[in-house]
Formats: C-alpha cells, structure tokens, sequence
C-alpha cells in the first residue's frame, strides 16, 4: 500500500449560512483510515473512522452512517465534541464538458490530480449541528475532489456561486520530473457559457502577491482578491497522511473580476466566497 489519499468537497450555501462536508480515505504506512471533516462559517471539525467503515460504490462514498454522493448528503455524526445530523438533497448536477485536469489526467504519478463533479446545484434540507440548524431551501451547491498523496506545497483555492454564473480558480505550484511550475485550473460559468481557464490551454499566472491572483489566456483574463479571510484549520494530506494543517475561509470577503477581450463580463464584491491562500503573503 502506498502513500495516499482521496477525498471530495462537498459545498452547501444559501445567502445566509454555509456548510461543507469532507469525507476522505488515506492510506499511509499500511495503515487505512477515513474522516469526515465538517466546515462552516465560524467553526470546523474533523471525524477520524476505522477503514472498515468506508465504502465507495460508484459515485457514492459511505462512512458509517454519512452518506456522500450525487443524490444528496445524509449526516450522523455523533462525539463528545461534535453532534450532526441531517439530510441535504441535490437538484440536478453541472458537471463540466470534459475533466478539468485535461491532458494531464493521462500523466502518471502526479502530486495531486483534481476533480470537479458539478459546479452548481440546486440544495434543500436541514442539517443540526451541536444544537445550530442550518436550514438550505434551492441552496446554490458545489462538487469537488482531490486524489493523490499529497496537496500541492504552495497554492491557492477559490470558488464561488452567484447570480448568473459560478467559478472556481486552483493556482499551484505542480512538481514533475524533477522540476516546478505553476499549474492553472478554473472554470468560469457566466450566462450559460463555460469558459475554461488552464495551463494546457496557456493560462499563465500575470500576478501572486498580496492576497491576489490574476490569471490571463488569450484574451481571457480572471483576477481574484481575497479582502478578509475568516480561516478555520482544515487537515490537509502530506504524503497520504492528514498532518498537514491549512485554512480554509468557507465564506468570506472577495473580490472577483473577469474580462474578456479587454471588456468586464463581470466584477463584483461578496462576502460568500470560499478560499484557501497557501502562499506566502
């Protein structure tokens, strides 16, 4: 068995409240394990399991009674720190035309391979977590993955659903053969068109600086502004292991601005942006 680890991210939000689910499986040292991290605005948590009580059946991940998958999430988590229990309900999925890793899903050995499973659906249901409901009627959701045996040393994360569209920006540094470079992957959805951003189509990284990204391909360009971060720590892996520790601002302020051409789809301010800024300020 060697080194390694395989999770989703599984986002819920409405114009109030967000919640995100983790449920992962890493394999390290002939050791199996599984978790269940548990994210929202102000707190997070993470569920260690057995091995024996993970299961994946086709697009469906079962870990005890928490159930993941394209259907919806069913929660029942029960600690002396923590207390889940719900169901949320999935409209819909949006997947993406083709795998957002592109040509590089057919290279071996990568660090970290990435997934997107929709990005955006409807979310309805009710989920109790220590004594606080989170209550999501036609919620904006978000589907993601990650697999590999470790996450990328330096990077940045963002995503965001908002009216007439959604995106998500992944800027990391990618070690291959010996050598680094920095890899692009983003989606933007705006009025019903996708519009694909990365390195395999000659995206390039204009500026990393100052809580800042700002990508450009061809006459595309996608700048991102993380203004207040409200991190909560978030285990991560580092070769299969989760010892790693990030931060995760599940919701926070941002600043988002796509152009193409020279001209402004869209920009705008929020305060329900997800981000992860791993890169030295």
């Amino acid at each position: 068995m060697y080194n390694s680890f395989y999770g989703w991210y599984l986002k819920c939000q409405s114009d109030t409240q967000t919640l995100a689910v983790i449920p992962a499986v890493h394999n390290t040292k002939n050791k199996r394990t599984c978790s269940v991290q548990v994210i929202t605005d102000d707190n997070a948590w993470i569920v260690t399991f057995t091995e024996d009580l993970f299961k994946r059946v086709g697009r469906n991940i079962f870990i005890e009674e928490n159930r993941f998958g394209d259907k919806g999430i069913r929660l029942a988590i029960r600690t002396p720190q923590l207390t889940v229990r719900g169901n949320l309900d999935f409209g819909p999925l949006r997947p993406l035309k083709y795998d957002i890793m592109g040509p590089f899903a057919l290279v071996p050995f990568m660090e970290c391979r990435h997934s997107v499973w929709s990005m955006r659906h409807s979310v309805t249901g009710n989920v109790c977590i220590n004594g606080k409901k989170y209550s999501f009627r036609n919620a904006r959701g978000y589907w993601e993955g990650d697999q590999g045996g470790s996450f990328p040393k330096e990077y940045i994360w963002t995503q965001c659903s908002f009216k007439g569209g959604a995106l998500m920006l992944s800027v990391a540094d990618i070690p291959m053969a010996g050598l680094h470079f920095t890899g692009i992957i983003g989606v933007v959805l705006w009025q019903g068109k996708e519009y694909r951003i990365a390195t395999y189509l000659g995206a390039r990284a204009a500026r990393i600086q100052n809580k800042t990204v700002r990508v450009i391909q061809g006459g595309i360009e996608l700048e991102v502004w993380l203004l207040e971060a409200s991190g909560r720590p978030l285990k991560a892996p580092a070769k299969g292991d989760m010892i790693r520790t990030i931060h995760e601002s599940a919701s926070c302020r941002a600043f988002y601005r796509f152009k193409k051409k020279g001209r402004t789809l869209f920009a705008f301010e929020t305060d329900r942006a997800s981000f992860e800024f791993e890169y030295p300020c």
